[in-house]
């Protein structure tokens, strides 16, 4: 096993993409390739969330009550975002489903995408395939934007995300 150097951003989309499969079988190259991650960087990312105490020792089981500590209490922490420039881009955070539909705001906030259809402040996606990953999973689209509004939104975005992740993700 390599040394832990830590969490990297795409293991919490990792995460919240198996957590979200609930009791469905998973393969890992059918998971990685959906996610737009490599093979070999799914499966250390794997084992930094076993030593992490995120996933049980086989492999098996997402521990789903550290993940909601983790992205409750910590992810704007180590993964901290800050809007930036106005671009075109896809909707994130507080101004994407299914936050947009109770919080109404003018500054909208995008991952920056030219084929995006709103403009706004741009916020860095969690890890790189995020987008591409994205546009054929609106289930794990949503977790993100939820992720999102744990990063950079207010005390209110952030109750209201961590209350939906816990209803999507069954704990």
């Amino acid at each position: 096993m390599r040394k832990h150097a830590g969490m990297k951003p795409q293991d919490i989309a990792i995460l919240l993409k198996l957590a979200s499969l609930k009791e469905r079988e998973w393969l890992m190259k059918d998971v990685a390739e959906q996610l737009k991650i490599s093979l070999g960087e799914f499966s250390y990312s794997i084992s930094r969330s076993v030593f992490a105490g995120l996933i049980s020792e086989d492999k098996t089981i997402i521990m789903k009550p550290a993940l909601i500590d983790f992205l409750q209490y910590g992810i704007r922490y180590v993964f901290p975002v800050r809007p930036a420039e106005m671009v075109k881009g896809i909707p994130t955070s507080h101004s994407a489903p299914p936050l947009n539909k109770e919080i109404r705001s003018t500054e909208p906030y995008v991952w920056k995408y030219a084929k995006g259809s709103v403009r706004g402040r741009a916020i860095q996606p969690l890890y790189a395939g995020a987008i591409e990953a994205s546009l054929h999973d609106p289930e794990f689209y949503e977790l993100l934007a939820l992720t999102d509004a744990m990063r950079v939104g207010r005390v209110r975005e952030q109750q209201m995300a961590i209350a939906e992740i816990k209803k999507r993700l069954d704990v």
